[in-house]
C-alpha cells in the first residue's frame, strides 16, 4: 500500500532548499519509479517553498522513513517535521478506484 510522506522545512531555510535542490531532484529522478506523485508545496504567489508532498509506492512505514530519510533535504536537515502515513488511493487522474 502506499505511503504518504509530507515534510515542513524550517523556518527561514530558503538557502539551504535552494543549495540542496539539484542533488534532491536527481535523488528522486534515481527513485521515480517508486514515486505515484511528488512535488514542493508553495506559497499562494508560487514563489517559495516550504516543504513537500510524497504518494510512495512502498510496502511499509519502515521503507516510507527510509525512503526519506536518504532523500538529500533530509540528509542536510531541511526539515522541520516529517508526517508519514498510508494512503488509498481513492482518485488519480479523474479515475475512481473505490
Amino acid at each position: 500500500m502506499p505511503y504518504m510522506i509530507e515534510t515542513f522545512d524550517k523556518p527561514d531555510h530558503q538557502a539551504l532548499r535552494l543549495e540542496v535542490r539539484d542533488v534532491h531532484l536527481a535523488y528522486l529522478d534515481a527513485h521515480k519509479e517508486r514515486l505515484l506523485a511528488c512535488g514542493a508545496k508553495l506559497s499562494d504567489d508560487g514563489k517559495t517553498a516550504s516543504g513537500g508532498l510524497y504518494l510512495l509506492d512502498c510496502e511499509t512505514r519502515e521503507a516510507a522513513q527510509a525512503f526519506i530519510d536518504a532523500d538529500p533535504f533530509s540528509q542536510a536537515d531541511l526539515f522541520e517535521r516529517v508526517v508519514i502515513c498510508r494512503w488509498r488511493k481513492a482518485y488519480l487522474d479523474g479515475i475512481g478506484y473505490l
